[in-house]
């Protein structure tokens, strides 16, 4: 008798995304991705590969959207975690993926030799243009951002502040609408 293959099931699967909260003054680098029926906003960032060092993925990943040298940065500590289980449209099952996101200053001087644009490659060969936007941290709280971070990102009293809690709120069907 033949042993048919399972298939996983939702959230069986995690993966790791690092990510940037670049910070200039007040203002904090997002990365807006417009869409034919939305607008969201993301941190410079992305997966850890298979076998990569985390910090070593967010240096990597912070080099290639931002054009950041994060030894050029301060800070580099990680302030929040967020356990996301959210279903996303696609033909496998979603993976339960945990965000990583660590905090980084920089001066002025810096942020004039960063990118501007940020360029995607979709999963059918073809690219998404995402726009590096400078915005005031306190503004954040009404922005569509993924991970859902901005309520948090706009309570803080200043861009160093300390947190008490590095687990922000579980991002789940209940708790989050897909964009």
């Amino acid at each position: 008798m033949k042993n048919s293959p399972v298939s996983p099931v939702p959230y069986s699967r995690i993966k790791i995304r690092v990510g940037g909260l670049v910070f200039c003054g007040d203002d904090v680098a997002l990365i807006r991705r417009d869409r034919a029926d939305s607008t969201h906003y993301t941190l410079p960032g992305g997966n850890v590969e298979d076998g990569e060092d985390l910090v070593a993925a967010l240096s990597r990943e912070l080099a290639e959207e931002l054009r950041l040298d994060t030894a050029a940065a301060q800070g580099g500590d990680l302030l929040w975690v967020v356990d996301q289980r959210v279903f996303r449209p696609g033909p496998t099952p979603p993976p339960r993926k945990l965000h990583l996101v660590y905090r980084f200053h920089i001066g002025s001087g810096v942020r004039a030799t960063l990118a501007e644009t940020e360029v995607d490659e979709l999963p059918d060969g073809g690219h998404e243009v995402g726009v590096v936007e400078w915005v005031d941290y306190r503004e954040t709280a009404g922005l569509p951002v993924f991970p859902p971070i901005g309520r948090a990102l706009a309570s803080l009293p200043h861009p160093r502040a300390a947190v008490g809690d590095a687990a922000l709120e579980a991002v789940t069907d209940a708790t989050y609408t897909w964009v």
